[in-house]
């Protein structure tokens, strides 16, 4: 692992020498004034007296033939309305309402989240497909499915919810269905793998890179993906990952190196973490 680090390195350094060095050339290109500076000391006074008298009719000059360019423009986003329509994403505030909606103080108090408190994990909210026999009808009513992972009994937990009506609609649970995990989750992963023995070589890598301790997860660029067991793959403890919520991490120095840590497995579900065996 330490041996991927310092390689990463190397290949940042080299970026950046190079990235120096194109800068450079820009500048002895680019820069403003240069031949003036060349013809100030040869005592070319002519050209400088030219510059200034394109400048002071307009600033388009005739030394170079083109005129100046106009400063560029950032224009204000549109301002986002409380509620979409149609097929239209949804809006912030529709976020906020469906899952207010869809979390019941029955499931709140019934379910746990990634950190051991009450309440089940959110994990995110999208729009509905319409029903079939309103596929092509343009007053057909917005819905929003609510996800949510239960880790008490290791359960997805989805609600859909009508915008126009403010009701839940339908409700689904399973077990063994394993979305892509939420930023949360992948802070617990690796707060879990900082603080484990076999986050040793992390820490050891990350020590290299930066010559800081890693104590933080916000020390680190973080994404992840679902493990799900392979039988022979993994050691006893994660056979139970894909009903277990099971990831691997990919993690990254911010504003440097890739660490490889693809090999360890943490199970959120157990709060333990495994090497694979190879």
């Amino acid at each position: 692992m330490r041996t991927t680090v310092r390689r990463h390195l190397g290949k940042v350094v080299a970026g950046a020498a190079v990235a120096v060095a194109a800068t450079a050339a820009m500048i002895a290109i680019t820069l403003p004034g240069t031949a003036g500076a060349e013809g100030t000391a040869g005592g070319s006074g002519e050209k400088t007296a030219a510059g200034q008298q394109g400048a002071g009719q307009g600033g388009t000059g005739q030394q170079g033939g083109s005129a100046a360019v106009a400063p560029g423009v950032v224009e204000q986003a549109p301002a986002e309305g409380e509620r979409g329509s149609g097929r239209d994403p949804l809006t912030d505030d529709e976020i906020a309402r469906v899952e207010r909606i869809a979390l019941s103080r029955q499931l709140f108090n019934a379910s746990q989240d990634v950190d051991g408190d009450r309440g089940p994990q959110p994990l995110g909210v999208d729009l509905a497909d319409p029903e079939a026999d309103e596929v092509d009808d343009p007053s057909a009513p917005r819905r929003a499915e609510v996800s949510f992972y239960d880790y008490k009994d290791d359960t997805l937990v989805t609600r859909t919810v009508n915008l126009d009506t403010g009701k839940v609609e339908a409700t689904g649970s399973g077990q063994g269905v394993q979305p892509p995990l939420s930023r949360a989750e992948n802070t617990e992963a690796a707060t879990l793998l900082i603080a484990d023995p076999l986050g040793a070589g992390l820490r050891a890598d990350y020590k290299d890179a930066t010559g800081k301790a890693l104590t933080s997860p916000d020390q680190l660029q973080l994404s992840s993906m679902v493990y799900r067991a392979v039988p022979g793959a993994q050691p006893a403890a994660f056979d139970s990952c894909g009903i277990h919520r099971c990831a691997r991490l990919l993690l990254k120095v911010k504003n440097g190196p890739w660490i490889d840590t693809r090999s360890l497995v943490i199970d959120l579900s157990t709060r333990k973490v495994a090497a694979l065996t190879r």
